[in-house]
């Protein structure tokens, strides 16, 4: 199916379980996962669409080591690590970026599935990460929470019923430029289309825009500072 939509990027087949510490049922899928990896390396036809292989193995660390080594000697044009952000501890999730990351070919797109909060991309840039994928932008705004770099703002809460205020007043997306907090919340309540349409907007230009300057700090050797400049100043509590 991929390779008749054409993707620039296709990704082999994959099992990802939910967050699990029975070391069978890990391993059962790490397997089948490796040997879905071949059969679409084997079927790949298309030469201008590059096929990445994706890297399980749950938070033990020897399954996460050997589908990496399984998977990475099969060549394949870029590397997913899958199988996090599906309920596992956070000090889990760091503890196999911090493992897996630094051993992932760095001559290959290095893609992280499933990170999807300013301070999980920060982390997972940090530790080597090139590429990322989340539903968070839009799932978000359509039900009414907004990122800033202070935290969120969910705009449903009635402490915004009068507030005049645009959801950031230095962004210039089109939903901060045009609408307030206490209007996009009236949407919401009357249940109107538009409310989840402009929030999601907000979001997705706050991502992009965040990612932007995220490449802008690497290339001027301070990403280090800005990542700990942003972790303090937002508040995963802020509504």
């Amino acid at each position: 199916i991929q390779e008749v939509l054409g993707s620039d990027i296709a990704m082999v087949f994959d099992e990802c379980p939910p967050y699990s510490q029975d070391r069978k049922e890990i391993k059962k899928s790490l397997d089948l996962t490796v040997e879905w990896a071949k059969r679409a390396k084997r079927r790949h036809g298309r030469e201008e669409q590059a096929l990445f292989g994706i890297i399980q193995g749950g938070i033990f660390e020897d399954l996460r080591q050997e589908s990496l080594e399984k998977t990475v000697e099969l060549d394949f044009q870029g590397y997913g690590l899958g199988g996090l952000f599906v309920g596992e501890p956070r000090e889990e999730t760091l503890k196999v970026l911090e493992e897996i990351s630094p051993q992932m070919p760095a001559a290959r797109p290095r893609y992280l599935m499933g990170a999807g909060t300013p301070l999980e991309l920060l982390e997972a840039v940090g530790s080597g990460m090139d590429l990322f994928d989340c539903v968070n932008p839009t799932r978000y705004g359509r039900n009414g929470s907004a990122f800033t770099r202070k935290g969120l703002v969910v705009i449903r809460n009635g402490k915004y019923n009068r507030d005049l205020r645009s959801i950031d007043a230095t962004c210039p997306c089109y939903t901060c430029q045009n609408f307030s907090r206490s209007y996009l919340r009236h949407l919401f309540n009357c249940q109107e289309m538009l409310g989840p349409q402009l929030v999601s907007l907000h979001n997705v230009f706050f991502f992009l825009e965040f990612m932007s300057e995220i490449r802008r700090q690497i290339e001027t050797g301070t990403f280090s500072s800005f990542k700990r400049n942003f972790e303090k100043q937002f508040d995963s509590n802020h509504r």
